[in-house]
């Protein structure tokens, strides 16, 4: 079970690794990254200066490249975020603190953490890199991916700068900015790689599909804070970290992010189509064991009852492989499919039941929020 951290103080403490305080490393290439100038409108942060050559030491050898440049960029737009929940008892109602990190997205106070970071909370106080303190308001919530849109009374803030998740690579370099262990004196900064993508990871709060996985340190308070890659472009939103190994931290990736930010923006929540059904993926030892016939697709687990999965003739153990005509390997594949479509539109299902082929066609309804 991968774990949110909520910190909360009565939670039971994860036993991590020591906090690592400074990182070294070499690369073997250049280090110039320039950030560069992005179109009107979008959210931008700072520009890097450029570092033509390698800095050289007093010896004359040329010393590691540094990722201070990065961190001064960035650290401005990050904020630590703190909060008072309301636990009840049985006699009594008692307010627990919470901490946690988000980024700035918008000059005008907008702030993007993690759903877990703020949920229930009964105050929300945001902390700045230049000592000043606000009062925040919940925007919206989106539970599904985590994540969560606040509000401070402020303007011309500095903003964070979204990249492009869709070109990362495994093994491409990442950087994590945070509110480690709520230590006082800054944000900590943490240097690892993309560990992997498009990953569905389990929690107490349901799945996290098309997550980034990093060896990048994600420690308590770290939740809502950026995950940046070498140009200071944030790919990702720190979020889970898998309490039973080290270095296997996850990120919502910043393509599913960018839209419900603008979602929760706009209207406060998140309007998604539901079919009606609960699914797994299907693996070699599943096909094997059910006599499939297929290798790949959602095999349907629970069908919602008068929903259009059920209107629409799917039943408990057909595995679905396409929508419109497009492949559903894995439930990630799926969901990023379904959620592209808008509520009241009719889709195609190709399904494969009994061992054999078959197509019907679903209209979508409106997922509840919660």
């Amino acid at each position: 079970m991968f774990q949110l951290y909520s910190e909360i103080n009565h939670l039971k403490f994860l036993v991590l690794m020591p906090l690592v305080i400074s990182v070294m490393f070499t690369i073997g290439c250049e280090t110039n990254a320039v950030l560069t100038e992005t179109p009107e409108g979008e959210i931008t942060g700072g520009k890097l200066a450029p570092s033509p050559e390698m800095p050289t030491g007093a010896t004359g050898h040329q010393q590691p490249p540094t990722l201070a440049d990065l961190v001064e960029s960035v650290e401005p737009s990050v904020v630590s975020i703190s909060v008072d929940i309301v636990s009840r008892g049985m006699f009594y109602n008692f307010t627990d603190e919470g901490s946690g990190t988000g980024m700035i997205i918008r000059p005008d106070g907008y702030i993007l953490t993690n759903f877990h970071v703020v949920q229930d909370a009964k105050e929300i106080e945001v902390s700045m890199s230049d000592g000043r303190n606000f009062s925040a308001e919940i925007i919206g919530l989106d539970k599904l991916t985590d994540l969560a849109v606040i509000k401070i009374g402020a303007e011309d803030l500095p903003t964070v700068s979204f990249g492009d998740s869709d070109n990362l690579r495994a093994g491409d370099w990442a950087v994590t900015i945070g509110n480690a262990l709520a230590l006082k004196g800054g944000p900590t900064v943490t240097l690892g790689i993309v560990s992997g993508l498009g990953r569905t990871i389990q929690t107490e709060r349901g799945d996290l599909y098309d997550m980034i996985q990093t060896d990048a340190a994600i420690n308590q308070g770290n939740s809502g804070g950026p995950l940046v890659n070498l140009r200071g472009k944030v790919i990702g939103i720190n979020t889970a970290v898998y309490g039973g190994a080290q270095g296997i931290g996850f990120a919502v990736s910043a393509k599913v992010a960018l839209p419900i930010i603008k979602s929760l923006i706009d209207t406060g929540n998140v309007v998604r189509p539901l079919i009606g059904l609960n699914g797994i993926n299907v693996t070699p030892a599943l096909a094997s064991r059910y006599n499939l016939g297929i290798a790949e697709g959602i095999l349907i687990t629970h069908v919602q009852n008068d929903g259009p999965a059920n209107q629409g003739g799917l039943k408990v153990m057909d595995v679905i492989t396409a929508l419109d005509g497009t492949k559903t390997d894995d439930m990630a594949q799926f969901l990023g499919l379904l959620w592209q479509y808008k509520v009241g539109e009719e889709i195609e299902v190709t399904y494969v039941s009994d061992r054999s082929p078959k197509v019907t066609r679903v209209v979508l309804v409106e997922r509840p929020s919660f």
